[in-house]
């Protein structure tokens, strides 16, 4: 009966059941998803298309379409690849919204699937609805520009470096804890139930 009552206990103290859980992820995933959406609103109802604005030395606002992938790989394909992109972006996002679902290792690589489900969203709406991706940050050098890109880029490069981290097991050390933890305690009833059962078998056997 204590075990149970301890249980119920930290269920209700670590929160929502997974299916509530899930929910809150796919909610993060998607306000990522209206960040990135937002922020392609503004520049392009403020920047017209091929502008630019100088903020830095090394950091412009430009307004340009990219129909190939990240950092404009793939750009020069001939078309076929804003299908190809489009595709693998809604697999991808709804092959790790079922890991999700299923539970992942540690909340670095939990954070690292809400990410990447955002950001690849975030890409894939832009080629549904004209074709290409807008893309609004330009790094440069002198004349030397980095391919320009967005937050959903962030969110995509961001994600992939949590999942190094990942694995090579950062995130995971609470989880670990935790089994220690319900091993010492599954170690200590044993010891209490053995105790238990001697003090039973000494008081059947001693007559005073």
């Amino acid at each position: 009966m204590m075990t149970a009552r301890a249980g119920l206990s930290d269920r209700s103290v670590s929160g929502q059941t997974p299916q509530v859980r899930w929910w809150m992820l796919m909610s993060m995933a998607a306000l990522l998803l209206a960040l990135d959406q937002g922020a392609k609103w503004l520049v392009a109802a403020n920047l017209p298309l091929g502008d630019r604005i100088a903020v830095t030395g090394w950091f412009n606002l430009v307004h340009v379409l990219n129909p190939g992938a990240s950092f404009s790989i793939l750009a020069d394909a001939g078309g076929w690849q804003r299908h190809a992109l489009t595709a693998v972006g809604l697999v991808v996002s709804l092959v790790l919204a079922v890991l999700l679902w299923r539970g992942v290792r540690s909340r670095v690589e939990t954070a690292a699937y809400v990410g990447l489900i955002g950001g690849a969203l975030g890409n894939v709406v832009d080629r549904l609805r004209i074709g290409a991706v807008v893309d609004y940050l330009d790094l440069h050098w002198r004349d030397l520009h980095w391919p320009a890109f967005n937050l959903a880029d962030i969110f995509i490069v961001g994600s992939a470096g949590l999942l190094v981290l990942a694995s090579f097991g950062a995130g995971s050390g609470g989880r670990r804890g935790d089994s220690r933890q319900a091993g010492a305690d599954h170690e200590h009833s044993n010891d209490n139930r053995a105790d238990g059962s001697e003090a039973a078998d000494q008081s059947g056997r001693w007559r005073p």
